[in-house]
Parts: C-alpha cells; structure tokens; sequence
C-alpha cells in the first residue's frame, strides 16, 4: 500500500501511516503532478490547500481514501469521490477545542480592547481612559449553533461566570439543559445576548443570517464574534451598524474570500480581525493528522472510518433494492429540515412494503443527513448517524412494517419538536423520487431540484386565484400545482412548483391573505 501526502502534517500521522503503508511526501505538489502520480497510490491526504478535483480522483485509479487533515472538505469533490467508490474521511473534532478557546480569546479581547490598547501603546500614546472595559463575569453570552464548538465555548464560558443563551433548532432542550445553556428562539438570543458569537455552517439557509435586521435586534452594549465561517455575517450592515453606534465591537476571524488583506471590516477600530486562526494551534494539527491516519489505516484494512463524509457503503447484493431510496429519504429529509418548527427532540422513521426487508442503516443515514443537512457541517452516514444524533440529544426510532396499503414500499420520517411534529412520507414510481405525504395530507410531488412554495390554507374559492395572481404580479412562473386537502371547505395544503425563488415581499402578500396560516419557500 502506498501513501501520498501533498501538505504538512504533523509528525503524530506520518507515523501512524508508516506503520501500515509506504509514505511519500510531496510538497509543494502542483495540480498536474498530482495529477501525473496520484496513479499509484491506494490513499491521499491533504489540507486546504491541495484541490482534490473530479480529474484527480478520475486519474487515482488504485484510490480507497483521501484523508482531509481537518474539518471542511470544500477542497475535494467529494460527489466524484463517491462515484469512484472513495472513502472521504475528515477530523472534524480535532481543531474543536483551539477553535473554542480562540473564541473565548476573541471575547476578552473585545471586552478589554486589547488589540486596540496594544497599538496604541505601541504607537507611543498612553491613551488608559479611552480603553474603559467591561467584566465577562455575570454577561449574557448568546450561541447560534450548540454543536462540537458552541458546546465547548459553553463550557468555558460557564467557568467565567457568564450566562449562556442559545438557539441551535438541532438541538433538543434536555441536551441544552444538560450544558447549563438556556434554550432561546433565535431571535431573544440575539435580544438578550451582550455577546453573540456564532457556531453554524455556511449554507443557503445560513448565509448572511445576521444582517441588517438581526443587527437592529441587538443592544448597542453587544459585541458579536465570528470564528466559524465567512458569509455568516453581512459585511456592510456589520460596518454601518459599529458607525452608527448600534453595535459595541465585533471580532472576525473568517472572511467570504480567503485569504484577503483588504476588507471594509479593517477600517473600523471596533472591530477585531484575526487570520482564520481557530485551528491553527500546534494540539489541533496534531490532533486533526492522528484522526484521519488513523482512519486511513482502517479503510486500507477493509474497516468502517469513523468520520466518513460521504456515501456509506452499501452491500452489492442489496444496492439494487435499496439505492433509489437513499435519493427518496434524503430529499425527504431535507424538505423535513425546512418545514420543520421548533427544535427537534426525537425522529421516527417508519418502512413499509418491500423495503421493510433490507438493511436500513444507510436509509436511516440518509434521512439524518438530510434532517440535519442545514443545521449541521458534518455529512452523517452510518458510521456516525447515531453519533451525530445523539450528540445533539435526539432520539432515533425505527420501524418496519412488511405491508403497505397504497404502495409497494412507503418510507416515512416523523420529526417531533417542542412545538408540532413534522411528517414527510416518501417512495420510489418508475424510478423517480415521490413526496407522497406532509403533515396529514397526501399528495403526489415530484422533487425537481427547484422552488416550492407550501401554504398551509382555509379551501375556498377565489384562494388559488388570489394566490397566482401575487405571484403573476412578481412575474414568478408556476410549473405546476398540487393541492391536498382533508375535506372540501377544509383545512388545505397547496404546494406550487416554482421556476423562480418568490422574493420574501410576495411571500408575506400571500401570507396576508385572509384564510391563510402558513407560507414557506423549500428547495427539493
């Protein structure tokens, strides 16, 4: 077995490699020479800089696995990687503790002006009133995310005394609890908190959650701190609202574009920048190149890796049964993840018909990566579904019923959540993915990968029309509509396939629509 390994690691995994496998290490490694040798080897690993492209991976024709020394994988395809039959493994614990503790590091020094007192000291002035700053002890600390690094920035931050106030819809309330953080809507988390420090994963649904709004929510005391990922935060509203006195301070330690010298965030004196340095500590290197050596040894020695991001492998011998449904229960968990109200406590996943009769791991896989997909940055399979379940205290069910009524195999997640549960039920027609069921309604929609818009309704005439004539007016074309209701002049849910997203302004006209309850735009 032969290793390559293209960036710096420590020591700790080149040996843990050595032990099994004959290990080179090229460094620098250009796209092409990679691309020139990786031939013949059975693993890579890598850091952030080398990018792992759909060619390279084509080109690795021996490849089991490719080891990313810490936690993001943006730089490997991992979709090519999984259509070669790659095992993709990470270490997305390893840097979990550096990260909190640069955290904390960033708190006090907004609390202290430190960086601010340093320059100016150095700059030959000794300016001590205008550095006036505030204890931790007794402040209200607000989480928006309480996953690996929000959980271990809880902790620390319960040493000094401080209050923890949290939102992570992932998360049930016993497991908050349990952490001594005081579960919130996001909202009051942002209203109560003196600092808000985010620990969530940049995605369609995270990207800019705080902006102008959420800013304004915020006293003019709090200080807001992103170590987590670039994107997170509006820029311009972040600067406008330090200008403007609405905001005390900030610290920013991740950046849309990386790596960057020239930012509208250096301008302001408020605001604290730091090099993307939440995992570069000598323990978490250590740490991060331990982890995925380890796991390369045993994806090298037929074992499961613990922290695979990617599609886990199914027996060929049930693949041709079960591969359509890992599609069907992933596209209803994610529409589950953005339907979904409250946070979640427990989730029952029911099979019934023929599919009852296989090994379901990896549909349950599926359906938790899907749940979880907008809340969560690790990718869950069945090495780590249970785990990453029970890491944010929810409780998984399963059953199985070898008869179905209406089709020949039905799946169904229900979700419970501290406010209603969420149900989505799914199956396979002539090879296509169907959403058969939500809430008590059945319908029938085929997920095209575009925009939905579910309303929840009173049925009555003039509903349809008043809602396509908002959209008409936005010039948003329907595809095509369903509607399931429980009785005429009934409760109603209508589901409109969309070619474009509908702006949030329509969306509330539709809202305002006498008879109307609920709007809400998904992709699927």
């Amino acid at each position: 077995m032969k290793v390559l390994v293209t960036e710096t690691i420590g020591k700790e995994g080149l040996e843990i490699l050595s032990g099994c496998a004959r290990v080179d290490v090229k460094i620098p490694c250009t796209h092409d020479e990679l691309k020139a040798v990786i031939g013949d080897y059975e693993a890579l690993v890598v850091r952030s800089q080398t990018k792992v492209t759909a060619d390279i991976i084509e080109a690795g024709k021996k490849l089991l696995v490719i080891g990313r020394a810490g936690v993001g994988v943006d730089n490997i395809d991992v979709d090519a990687a999984t259509a070669h039959a790659i095992v993709v493994v990470n270490a997305p614990t390893g840097n979990t503790v550096s990260a909190a503790e640069h955290t904390i590091g960033l708190m006090f020094a907004l609390a202290r002006n430190i960086p601010q007192a340093n320059a100016s000291l150095k700059a030959g002035e000794w300016r001590r009133n205008e550095f006036m700053g505030v204890e931790l002890k007794n402040k209200t600390l607000g989480l928006i995310g309480m996953g690996n690094v929000g959980s271990e920035v809880a902790r620390r931050a319960r040493g000094l005394l401080m209050h923890v106030v949290g939102f992570d819809p992932a998360v049930s309330d016993e497991y908050a609890r349990n952490l001594q953080i005081e579960p919130l809507p996001f909202d009051e988390v942002l209203q109560k908190a003196d600092f808000v420090s985010l620990h969530i994963p940049l995605n369609d649904k995270t990207r800019g959650i705080i902006g102008g709004k959420q800013l304004a929510m915020m006293k003019p005391t709090t200080c807001l701190i992103n170590a987590a990922r670039g994107g997170l935060i509006d820029e311009e509203a972040l600067v406008k609202a330090i200008k403007e006195k609405k905001l005390k301070g900030a610290a920013i330690d991740v950046f849309i574009e990386e790596p960057i010298t020239k930012s509208i965030l250096f301008q302001e004196k408020s605001i604290i920048v730091t090099p993307h340095l939440g995992a570069s500590t000598v323990e978490a290197q250590a740490l991060a190149a331990h982890d995925v050596a380890g796991q390369i040894v045993d994806v090298l020695k037929g074992q499961p890796a613990k922290y695979a991001v990617n599609a886990p492998f199914v027996p060929p011998e049930t693949l041709s049964a079960v591969a359509p449904f890992i599609k069907a229960i992933s596209t209803a968990g994610r529409l589950v993840s953005q339907l979904v109200e409250g946070r979640m406590t427990s989730v029952k996943i029911k099979y019934e018909g023929e599919i009852a009769n296989y090994d379901t791991n990896v549909l349950k896989a599926a359906a938790l990566g899907g749940i979880l997909s907008r809340t969560s940055e690790e990718r869950i399979n069945t090495v780590n579904a249970n785990l990453a379940a029970a890491r944010r205290g929810l409780d998984i069910l399963e059953q199985k019923v070898s008869n179905c009524e209406n089709y020949a195999s039905l799946i169904t997640i229900e979700v419970s959540t501290t406010t209603k549960p969420c149900i989505v039920a799914t199956t396979v027609l002539r090879s296509e993915t169907h959403i058969v069921r939500v809430g008590e309604y059945w319908i029938d929609i085929i997920p095209t990968g575009g925009y939905f818009l579910f309303s929840d309704h009173l049925d009555r005439p003039g509903m349809i029309g008043a809602v396509g004539k908002i959209t008409g007016n936005a010039n948003i074309n329907i595809s095509y509509m369903h509607l399931g209701r429980l009785k005429q002049r009934g409760e109603a849910l209508m589901i409109l396939a969309l070619d474009e997203a509908l702006p949030e302004k329509q969306q509330k006209e539709i809202l305002a629509i006498p008879d109307v309850h609920t709007v809400k735009l998904v992709i699927m």
